[in-house]
């Protein structure tokens, strides 16, 4: 993504930790990297990323979580998906704005061992997780007597999924680490630049991490959706479902529609998984082999189009979420549902005071009016018992 401070052979002094190496192996001076117009879109289009994923990803864990105490193992799958979408969207997302701005790496070594770390886990809980989400389907439909077992199997997948996310990251915080230089003029970067002694290691490192990342995953994903379409096939023509407008239903395929649905929620997602990420990696693929035929070719707006392209991938998978399950409507019906009557009891409430403080205002005007009453009848009882006084007087 950044541009490479030099060749892995240099001329010049490298001193201490960290590397101060001023030319290139050809005597060529080094071309620092800028904040350029299409670094400055790249920044923009990644926080608006960022803010809609963290929104859409914390409303499907929400609603995930509040389904009740016992939830499926479906349900744990898809909020194991969103927790890797959220690590992506609050490391990798910011980590790359912020770095774009500032050109070079200005965290210090250790913020560069571990965020380099921590980013690789994101993007490879997110491709694992995936998986995962694959493998359970594919039983869900070639085992469908064994839905006592899934919830089991998928917590320990997960559990692998997770474990192999971190070991396979560990390296990062070992080949990554800081390199200045001082000619042109001093410059600090959090790069891998002097971890390895051939290029060819460093190739090598680079093409197993896509296909552990990419490559194998995606095999996988095929394998497993290939055995899925092919079962739904042989079930269709067991039952002699012989129509042009198939609908997969129980009544023709035997497979219930609450688990037809779950399998398209999941191929979209694989698909959605599949389309953001492709064209960057294989862009990648391209420069890990050729890299100066790459730099020559392709411009560097369209590697930052493909990486955002592929961050866009976190964004999709709760609306995914949303749109193929019942229980995030109803969590969001639930949480409207509760809003409308917290406001309903508080204007029940208000019109309660209001009757009770008119009533007590009717009955006060009620027994001014009765003791006014009396006091006058008592007036005109004095005046007709004692005539003399009022003769007297006129």
């Amino acid at each position: 993504m950044f541009h490479q401070l030099a060749d892995q052979t240099v001329n010049g002094s490298c001193q201490g930790p960290t590397l101060a190496c001023n030319k290139s192996a050809d005597g060529d001076a080094l071309e620092l990297p800028t904040f350029s117009t299409a670094a400055k879109v790249r920044v923009i289009i990644t926080f608006a990323l960022c803010a809609v994923s963290a929104v859409c990803n914390l409303a499907v864990l929400w609603a995930a979580s509040s389904g009740g105490r016992r939830k499926s193992h479906v349900r744990i799958l898809i909020m194991n998906l969103t927790v890797a979408d959220l690590l992506v969207t609050f490391i990798v997302m910011p980590v790359d704005a912020v770095w774009n701005i500032t050109v070079q790496w200005q965290a210090g070594d250790v913020a560069c061992r571990l965020l380099m770390f921590m980013k690789l886990v994101a993007m490879y809980s997110c491709a694992f997780v995936t998986v995962v989400i694959s493998l359970d389907r594919q039983s869900a439909i070639l085992n469908p007597l064994g839905i006592s077992e899934a919830k089991r199997k998928s917590k320990v997948m997960l559990a692998v999924a997770w474990t192999m996310s971190v070991i396979l990251s560990l390296p990062q915080m070992f080949i990554f680490r800081n390199v200045t230089i001082t000619v042109p003029e001093k410059f600090t970067q959090c790069t891998t630049h002097g971890s390895f002694v051939q290029r060819w290691q460093e190739t090598l490192y680079n093409m197993f991490t896509f296909v552990c990342l990419f490559l194998l995953p995606l095999a996988i994903m095929i394998f497993c959706y290939t055995r899925i379409l092919i079962e739904i096939s042989s079930r269709m023509a067991r039952n002699n479902f012989l129509s042009r407008d198939v609908h997969l239903r129980r009544s023709h395929n035997n497979i219930p529609k609450a688990r037809m649905r779950t399998l398209k929620m999941s191929i979209v997602i694989v698909t959605s998984f599949i389309i953001c990420w492709t064209p960057y990696y294989l862009l990648g693929l391209w420069y890990w082999l050729f890299p100066e035929k790459m730099e020559k070719t392709v411009s560097h707006s369209l590697t930052h189009m493909l990486f955002i392209f592929g961050l866009f991938n976190a964004c999709l998978d709760p609306i995914t979420y949303g749109l193929f399950t019942i229980h995030f409507h109803k969590g969001m019906r639930r949480c409207r549902q509760s809003s409308n009557a917290r406001t309903e009891l508080e204007n029940n409430t208000r019109l309660v005071q209001m009757t009770r403080l008119s009533s007590r205002r009717q009955i006060a005007s009620d027994v001014h009016s009765a003791s006014t009453e009396v006091v006058s009848e008592g007036n005109i009882m004095k005046r007709v018992s004692n005539p003399d006084m009022s003769i007297s007087k006129i």
